[in-house]
């Protein structure tokens, strides 16, 4: 199995930065997928960036040209930098990876969630 552990969240104002940070740990895998998602208040879940172990991106729209996600494959991290926050912004935050079986099943795990707050 695979536990995400997140990290980074807090209160910024609109126009801040933040930057997220999730480590997987577990035995015997190796991550296909990471990223983040986010739920705000009322809605569902939906994504904001994934990157693939060949670190391929994809953003959702309401994010792209302010924030990154970067993975590092070695130790199993990925973070998203978050740059010119809008309250539009403020969600939880859940980490997010998944990894291939060997009988060819997609085990999806998720992180417990941090919570970003943008004031305006």
């Amino acid at each position: 199995q695979v536990q995400l552990v997140e990290s980074g969240g807090g209160l910024v104002q609109a126009g801040g930065s933040l930057k997220l940070s999730c480590a997987a740990s577990g035995s015997g895998f190796s991550i296909n997928t990471m990223g983040w998602y986010r739920q705000a208040p009322g809605k569902q879940r939906q994504l904001v960036a994934v990157i693939s172990s060949g670190r391929s991106t994809n953003y959702a729209d309401s994010v792209k040209g302010r924030f990154t996600i970067s993975r590092d494959n070695a130790k199993n991290t990925v973070d998203l930098q978050m740059n010119s926050l809008k309250s539009d912004d403020t969600a939880v935050y859940y980490c997010y990876a998944d990894k291939w079986t060997i009988v060819g099943t997609l085990l999806k795990t998720w992180g417990q969630g941090t919570q970003v707050t943008v004031s305006s």
